[in-house]
């Protein structure tokens, strides 16, 4: 207890400047631990419902029934382009079929609607898997920034600390304890606060840029498959 109460006495006292400097690490602080909440529960559903639905899909030997299964798994990534990828599929069967039926000569047509069919749905899942990674990264960036500026906000906090000691010094023309220790107090609260801000986001990034690149990886593994499937 008596830890918080110097701190909050150092804080109150400190100047202007090494106020505001605190405040701002505080709220890249806690925008980055509510991003890695938020992020972790989306990454961890994305995972496990995306192994789910990947169980289901290889059992199952009707795509209706995965589809079925797709749309009820909201969080996966994997579902949702699996979803895509056969509503464009089934757009393309049923143009494809009215083509050929009111053509003569179908063979050579045919051919040519399978080939441009399985394009469109190869375009689709590249459109959706994209999609899917701006989603997965969207607010991972704020964290990246985070780590890279919070230390040297808080060294410029430590920087006016260490000038407003001088100054003190300056003033009173003395170098005495008294003196230095307040100016040098600031600056080692504005150094920790920007090191509190930044490790926690370093990590967090790192962890999620690890997972997404996993997520990516699986996405272009299942959209490699699928287009077997229906080729």
């Amino acid at each position: 207890m008596a830890v918080k109460i110097d701190l909050i006495h150092i804080v109150s006292e400190a100047g202007l400047m090494v106020q505001f400097v605190l405040l701002l690490l505080l709220f890249f602080s806690v925008m980055s631990w509510a991003i890695i909440i938020i992020k972790s529960r989306y990454i961890k559903r994305a995972f496990n419902e995306s192994a789910e639905f990947t169980d289901f899909f290889w059992k199952s030997r009707d795509l209706s029934n995965a589809f079925a299964k797709a749309k009820q798994l909201h969080g996966s990534p994997l579902a949702r382009i699996f979803r895509i990828g056969y509503v464009e599929l089934k757009k393309t069967s049923q143009s494809g079929n009215q083509a050929v039926a009111s053509a003569s000569g179908g063979s050579s047509l045919s051919l040519n609607a399978r080939f441009t069919g399985t394009d469109n749905v190869k375009r689709a899942l590249r459109r959706a898997i994209n999609t899917e990674m701006t989603r997965m990264t969207q607010m991972v960036p704020f964290l990246a920034t985070t780590g890279n500026t919070a230390p040297f906000i808080g060294l410029f906090g430590t920087v006016w600390g260490i000038m407003n000691s001088f100054h003190g010094i300056g003033q009173k023309g003395s170098a005495s304890l008294a003196v230095v220790a307040p100016g040098i107090s600031e600056a080692l609260v504005a150094t920790a606060a920007g090191l509190a801000a930044a490790i926690p986001a370093v990590i967090a990034f790192n962890y999620f840029m690890n997972k997404i690149r996993t997520v990516e990886s699986e996405l272009q593994s299942f959209s490699a498959d699928f287009l077997n499937i229906i080729e």
